[in-house]
C-alpha cells in the first residue's frame, strides 16, 4: 500500500483551514488519485478519513478545490457543524469517503428513487481508534444503508479498518449486532436526526430502511466506481476539479504513530 501524508494550511475551525493529502512530498487528490483497491481482498477498500469520530465540524474532501483538499464546509458564510443528539457527541464513527468513487447526480438510484448527491462514497467507520483528518488507511467492508438527503441519494458504507482487532470477527449485521450492540439502530437514529436541530426536516432511507449486507455494499462501490470512470472520461461536471496532482513537492506535516487501542471508542455493554 502507498504512504500518504498531509500538509495542513490554517487554524482548525476557519475557513482557511485546509488539509491537502500527499504522496511522495506532492500534493494529490483524495478524489481521483489514490486507488479505490489497494489490498488483495475484494472486500477492502481505500478510505480517506475526513472527520474524526466524536467531532462536531464538517470537514469533507472539497470537489470544487484544485487537488480536492479537505476543508470545513461553509453555509452561509460560516463554518458548519452538527449538533450533539442525545446521547451522542458529534460524528458517532469516523466518517469518510471511498476514493475513486462517485455518486452521480444525473443517473437515478433503482433503490432510493433519487438521483446522486455528487460527491464520493461516504464511509462509518465503526472501528476502535479515532482517525485523523485525511488519514488513509484500508477498510473492510460490512454492508451499507440508503440514505436520502436533501432529495439525493446518499449511500453510507459501513467498514471496519483491518487493523483492528476485532477486524477478522466482524463481518456480517449479525456480528456487528454482537460486538457493538445497538449500533446499527443508533447509526440510523443519528444519520435520520442530525440536521433536525438545525430546522431541517428528518432524512429518509431507501430499502425500508434495512442495513444492507456487505455483497449488496460492493456492489454499489462498483457502481459508484465505473461512475467515477466515465465522469474522468468526460470531465463533464463543471463544479468538479479534475487535477490529480502536483508536480511542486512540499513539506508534509510530521507524521505521528499511535498505537491502536481502545482508549477512544465506545464501550459497549454486552446483551
Amino acid at each position: 500500500m502507498k504512504e500518504y501524508s498531509t500538509q495542513t494550511i490554517g487554524e482548525k475551525y476557519s475557513k482557511d483551514y485546509t488539509v491537502y493529502i500527499t504522496h511522495n512530498n506532492k500534493r494529490i487528490s483524495p478524489f481521483h488519485y489514490i486507488d479505490i483497491h489497494q489490498h488483495p481482498s475484494e472486500d477492502v477498500v481505500t478510505i480517506v478519513n475526513e472527520i474524526p469520530r466524536f467531532e462536531n465540524g464538517k470537514f469533507e474532501i472539497n470537489k470544487g478545490v484544485s487537488l480536492n483538499p479537505i476543508k470545513q464546509d461553509i453555509k452561509k458564510g460560516k463554518v458548519r457543524f452538527v449538533k450533539n443528539i442525545f446521547p451522542f457527541n458529534g460524528y458517532m464513527w469516523n466518517y469518510g469517503a471511498i476514493p475513486q468513487t462517485w455518486e452521480d447526480k444525473d443517473v437515478e438510484c433503482g433503490y432510493t428513487f433519487q438521483k446522486g448527491d455528487n460527491d464520493p462514497l461516504d464511509v462509518l467507520d465503526i472501528s476502535s481508534i479515532r482517525k485523523e483528518i485525511g488519514e488513509v488507511y484500508q477498510g473492510k467492508i460490512l454492508g451499507c444503508l440508503a440514505m436520502v438527503d436533501d432529495g439525493e441519494c446518499d449511500w453510507k458504507i459501513m467498514v471496519i479498518d483491518i487493523k483492528d482487532p476485532l477486524s477478522e470477527k466482524i463481518n456480517t449485521k449479525k456480528d456487528i449486532e454482537e460486538y457493538f450492540p445497538k449500533y446499527i439502530e443508533n447509526t440510523i437514529y443519528w444519520l435520520k436526526n442530525y440536521k433536525v436541530p438545525d430546522g431541517k426536516p428528518e432524512n429518509e432511507f431507501g430499502l425500508h430502511g434495512d442495513f444492507m449486507d456487505k455483497y449488496f455494499a460492493l456492489e454499489v462501490i462498483n457502481s459508484a466506481h465505473d461512475f467515477w470512470k466515465e465522469l474522468m472520461d468526460k470531465k463533464h461536471v463543471p463544479e468538479i476539479k479534475y487535477e490529480v496532482e502536483d508536480e511542486n513537492e512540499i513539506e508534509t506535516d510530521k507524521k505521528v504513530t499511535k498505537p491502536f487501542d481502545f482508549t477512544e471508542g465506545y464501550y459497549f455493554l454486552k446483551k
